[in-house]
């Protein structure tokens, strides 16, 4: 498993704890680039999550993507091994 899958692993496992609706969009060439590795929905707010292993940052277009779902009131973070508590956070700030 690549370190990128076990982030995403975790935010799963987290998401599931909170009960949280999610989905991973299949991109496979078909969709839009820059789109989160993960689309949930917590207490009725949309959740974007941009999943990052060690110090890999976002590219241009998923930074400008995230600021997007901002921008129209949803929720958006990036998480990686040393910032989960960040989304535990978020996720009991929208109870």
């Amino acid at each position: 498993m690549t370190p990128e899958a076990k982030v995403k692993k975790k935010v799963k496992q987290i998401l599931d704890s909170f009960e949280c609706y999610h989905f991973s969009p299949n991109m496979g060439g078909y969709g839009s680039s820059g789109v989160p590795d993960i689309i949930a929905c917590h207490q009725g707010k949309f959740l974007a999550i941009e999943c990052k292993a060690g110090k890999n940052t976002m590219t241009e277009l998923q930074k400008y993507n995230m600021e997007r779902i901002q921008k129209a009131k949803g929720l958006s973070i990036m998480v990686n091994e040393s910032n989960m508590e960040e989304l535990i956070t978020l996720l009991k700030g929208t109870i």
